[in-house]
């Protein structure tokens, strides 16, 4: 028998797909762009500043991406194949749990990894400019490598014990925020408060950021703390892989029944739907609104955990108030709050707006509500009540944030400053709203149009939210060098808010647009649609499936 038989597999077919090559190119030229956007905007400064902040930019955006990559790559490898009633099927050949852990680790990983191993070639320009030492750019290469596989190994391990793709995703991004920035900030706190250094020091080494931040100058001082971390990571991984493989063989038999369900645990049930007498409330009040609305807001939780996350970010607003004083209020920590609100309610809206659709159609049940008496308006009716209940409130709240940091920091703006300020709250809760409805009209398309929900969510985000920021960097670096070359003069605050609000807001009428044609016309026939040839990849982002 073949050594790892399904490893051989998937690299032989991922030797075969265009995207293996497409991806290390794309990732290549998406670092060669930020580089040269960020050479144009401080081309004034020393190289040697230059280098290190270049340096700085593009391998702390490789190691988060790396960090990341477990969510969307492995979170659900392994829970799709329980879903799909697959995985059993596996094991009725020869294969063992490491098997099948190892080929779904790299047949769902090939190309995240090519990704990074084009990038890190990228980040030895600023090596030789100066400023940069041959030593940090190998650390920094070994962090992001060992970060991208602990990453993928945690999805793995997390997968293997999960059969929903969002619970799976949301575990496997908590467990990594968790040892990336709890454990220290849990350290710090036994360090300063506690007087114990010691002990804070083992829950430093877990994380990948302190492995990344002493990979810089502080690799001097702390040679020994810098391999230690980077072995403790390399060891979870492997230990989370090692789990994985001993759980996957039994993870694909039927759980005990428990009160009529199957996989035994009701008080989950009930934290998520309530007891009995609360869901026949539910099902009443909203079957006579919407059946869709009823099916898509059964969790009851969901507009509570959008409060419960602001609530922690005003938690740790404050905690800096208590700690700065009155150096706390200013400008910059404003808009970094208003900006990290506007993610953080983006990036959800993204996740969630066309979940429901996907699982449904996955599991094969949209089939079965479209041949009721429900009309695809009905559906996309249901979904945007479902929406506004989980995101309207908390909404309206962040915009009215904005408008009290807008009023706190214009006292301390003049001239030219106090009309910066002003198109920038204006631009950012509008762009925020329009965002918001292209969100739900793109999301909901992908839902019925994407193979999981991962790929609809990520396909959500690519083209609202980062497609219109890639034409702005290029378009910006244009003009720039277009200035520089013809000894213009550099462009004003002005050009670059009136180009990244015409850009997003065309972006979200057009997506929109096509998004909506789409699901009015084609919505029936997408969701009946099991097993197709992917369109080309330029097709897929501008959305001409």
């Amino acid at each position: 028998m073949t050594f790892l038989p399904i490893v051989a597999r998937e690299l032989r077919i991922a030797s075969r797909r265009r995207a293996t090559y497409w991806v290390r190119s794309g990732a290549a030229g998406l670092i060669l762009l930020v580089g040269a956007w960020f050479f144009l905007m401080l081309h004034r400064e020393a190289p040697r500043q230059l280098a290190e902040v270049l340096f700085g930019v593009t391998t702390g955006a490789a190691v988060l991406y790396c960090l990341l990559s477990g969510v969307r790559a492995t979170s659900d490898c392994i829970s799709q194949e329980k879903r799909e009633g697959t995985l059993g099927l596996l094991f009725l050949t020869d294969l063992r749990g490491y098997d099948v852990v190892l080929g779904k680790l790299v047949s769902n990983s090939v190309n995240v990894f090519y990704a990074v191993l084009a990038v890190l070639p990228m980040l030895a320009i600023p090596l030789l400019m100066g400023g940069v030492t041959v030593g940090q750019f190998w650390r920094m290469a070994l962090v992001a490598l060992n970060t991208l596989f602990f990453s993928l190994s945690v999805g793995i391990l997390v997968s293997s014990f999960s059969r929903d793709p969002r619970q799976a995703a949301g575990l496997t991004f908590l467990a990594l925020v968790t040892v990336t920035g709890l454990l220290p900030a849990c350290g710090a706190w036994l360090a300063y408060v506690r007087k114990l250094p010691r002990l804070a020091e083992w829950l430093y080494l877990p994380s990948p950021a302190y492995s990344y931040l002493l990979a810089f100058d502080a690799f001097r001082f702390k040679p020994g703390e810098f391999w230690r971390s980077l072995g403790l990571i390399h060891g979870l991984a492997w230990l989370a892989l090692g789990v994985a493989s001993l759980v996957v063989p039994r993870a694909w038999q039927d759980r005990p029944v428990d009160g009529g369900r199957r996989g035994g645990h009701p008080w989950s049930h009930e934290w998520t739907y309530g007891d009995a007498v609360e869901r026949r409330a539910v099902r009443v009040r909203f079957l006579a609104v919407n059946p869709f609305f009823w099916l898509a807001s059964r969790a009851r939780l969901k507009p509570a955990y959008v409060w419960a996350v602001l609530g922690l970010l005003a938690v740790g607003w404050f905690w800096g108030l208590t700690k700065f004083g009155r150096d706390w209020l200013n400008g910059g920590i404003y808009v970094t709050t208003g900006i990290v609100l506007n993610l953080l309610l983006k990036g959800w809206m993204a996740s969630e707006a066309g979940r429901q659709l996907a699982e449904e159609r996955q599991q094969g049940t949209l089939e079965l509500l479209l041949s009721t008496k429900l009309r695809v308006r009905d559906i996309l009716t249901g979904q945007r009540l479902a929406l506004q209940r989980q995101f309207l409130a908390p909404t309206v709240f962040v915009i009215f944030l904005m408008g009290l940091f807008y009023m706190a920091g214009l006292s301390e703006m003049d001239g030219g400053d106090r009309a910066a300020w002003t198109a920038f709250w204006f631009g950012l809760p509008v762009m925020l709203v329009a965002d918001m409805i292209a969100l739900y009209w793109v999301g909901m398309w992908q839902g019925v149009a994407a193979p999981n929900w991962n790929r609809a969510a990520s396909n959500t985000v690519s083209r609202i939210l980062v497609f219109p920021w890639v034409i702005f960097a290029i378009v910006l670096l244009l003009t720039g060098l277009s200035g520089l070359a013809m000894g213009g003069s550099e462009l004003g605050w002005s050009f670059a808010f009136t180009l990244w609000f015409v850009l997003g807001i065309g972006t979200d009428i057009g997506f929109s647009a096509a998004a909506q044609q789409k699901l009015l016309t084609e919505f029936r026939e997408m969701a009946t649609r099991r097993y197709e040839t992917p369109s080309p990849w330029w097709k897929r982002l501008l959305g001409v499936e």
